[in-house]
């Protein structure tokens, strides 16, 4: 089987499966596939997992640069677009060379961006988190239409197979961002290939630093060479000189189009340079060893599913149905359990909205103010964070959110309840609620006369933040509109009962 083939295969295969881990709403693939998002470069820096880091760098050293043709599901995106383009018209790239000022500038702008922590920088030039967003503003939602349409033609024939879910704007300055990112990839990949992964990845570029000097290249036989140009124009790098039969590595990716464009077979890959003879004189050169020694293992398994047969239903307690409501203002955003505090999260967090794609109960979104932009912050218009879930904490592969028990999420005190006595129905209507003590998990909340001196007088909510961990089951369940008559306010640091 030919290079191309194999890294053809292999990146079809990486891209499906973690496309589909951002496309999953039932949280079922996670099993299988959570190791796809932990050995993504980036997050394995924030997450300081020394084993991925150095197992990516020694591959780049052994390989090349294949990390961003098969790893990378924004660099196998790039190769998707560019094959589109190419049924139309072949042969269409040239050599040029490298705009290394630019390379460079963008990786030293993300260390920098990484050192002070200025983490909407990090987020904007991270090639995993901008697929992520991609994926979970953009593709998850029409993925979702497509499973409501199921279930729907489903619920016809008495089966449960499919079961519909809520589709909702989670963070619109996020969807702006994904919505941009995705035509300006798509309008250089059509045109220009790999000029993304190539001028703007700070990715990329660091790996281009081990790639120059890797075991196993692209290599020219120059004997066999007859300067026709096909290589040049088919290497979605344009990093070809096929005039001084010279491969510039640090963009080479190693996606073997020129190999299988070559029609003389003087472009081989091959771990060392062996002598040809020239006929005006003998000198070393680089020829090929047998590129099926090449191997890359990969393993997978595609599981889908069909549960949850029930529809969710959205009630209070039986005193209204509840409707969007207005989120309101908090002086102190939410971070989810596990993230220890609004800090850790900056620190670490690459945007990659994997656990808002996740998150079971719709709590989280992007945040849409410049400190916490792109970052996951809580809300609860659309449900509670239930005690009993960690999907987030499990999904995470930036260490952003760290993995946490359901018996120390359940003591985590995220934020606590804050009491909007203007807004409360019992005071408000003249009519009895009761409804966020009834359904706080920590019994955190009880009802209490609003007036002290007056038994008969309406009862009021009184919480004890001590019990309190934050979790919005009063906010959401609050049938106050627009504003509730109870929020959380969130914790800069997190606390552990």
């Amino acid at each position: 089987m030919s290079l191309r083939k194999i890294r053809t295969t292999l990146a079809i295969v990486f891209f499906v499966l973690i496309t589909l881990l951002f496309l999953d709403f039932t949280g079922t693939l996670h099993h299988w596939l959570g190791w796809m998002a932990k050995i993504q470069f980036l997050p394995a820096v924030l997450a300081l997992n020394a084993a991925v880091i150095v197992g990516l760098v020694l591959l780049t050293q052994i390989f090349g640069r294949i990390y961003c043709s098969v790893i990378c599901p924004l660099g196998v995106f790039q190769d998707v677009i560019a094959w589109l383009h190419n049924k139309r018209k072949k042969n269409r790239y040239s050599y040029s060379k490298a705009i290394s000022w630019l390379r460079y500038t963008m990786l030293g702008v993300m260390i920098v961006a990484l050192v002070a922590g200025v983490s909407s920088i990090v987020q904007l030039l991270a090639p995993y988190s901008a697929y992520g967003r991609i994926a979970t503003m953009i593709f998850q939602p029409v993925w979702k239409a497509g499973n409501n349409v199921l279930a729907s033609i489903a619920e016809h024939f008495d089966s449960y197979a499919f079961y519909s879910t809520d589709i909702w704007m989670k963070s619109l300055p996020t969807l702006i961002i994904a919505a941009v990112t995705l035509v300006l990839l798509f309008i250089l990949a059509w045109k220009h290939g790999r000029t993304y992964c190539n001028t703007i990845c700070p990715v990329g570029t660091f790996l281009s630093l081990a790639s120059r000097n890797s075991v196993f290249k692209v290599r020219f036989d120059e004997e066999k060479c007859r300067n026709c140009s096909m290589c040049s124009k088919n290497c979605k790098a344009s990093c070809i000189d096929y005039k001084n039969h010279r491969i510039d590595y640090s963009r080479c990716v190693v996606c073997g189009d020129c190999i299988s464009s070559c029609k003389f077979g003087a472009l081989k890959y091959t771990g060392k340079a062996i002598e040809t003879t020239k006929s005006e004189n003998s000198e070393k050169k680089e020829q090929t060893v047998d590129a099926g020694k090449r191997s890359f293992l990969i393993g997978s398994a595609l599981v889908t599913t069909a549960a949850m047969a029930q529809e969710k239903m959205k009630v209070d307690g039986g005193l209204a149905k509840i409707e969007d409501k207005v989120a309101p203002k908090r002086q102190t955003p939410i971070t989810p359990p596990g993230s220890i505090s609004a800090k850790n999260m900056a620190q670490h967090c690459t945007g990659c909205q994997l656990c808002v794609a996740q998150c079971p109960n719709d709590v989280l979104r992007p945040g849409t103010d410049l400190m916490s932009i792109m970052q996951p912050v809580m809300s609860y218009e659309q449900g509670y964070c239930r005690p009993e879930c960690t999907r987030c904490s499990e999904v995470c592969p930036a260490g952003a959110i760290k993995p946490i028990s359901k018996d120390v999420k359940s003591s985590t005190q995220i934020g606590h309840a804050v009491w909007i006595k203007k807004n409360c129905i019992p005071l408000k209507d003249g009519v009895e609620c009761g409804n966020c003590a009834r359904h706080c998990p920590t019994g955190a909340i009880e009802m209490v006369p609003s007036d002290p001196d007056d038994e008969e007088s309406a009862f009021v909510p009184a919480v004890n933040e001590e019990l309190c961990i934050g979790c919005g089951a009063c906010e959401y369940l609050c049938p106050a509109r627009p504003f509730p008559a109870i929020y959380v306010e969130g914790h800069e640091v997190h606390k552990e009962n």
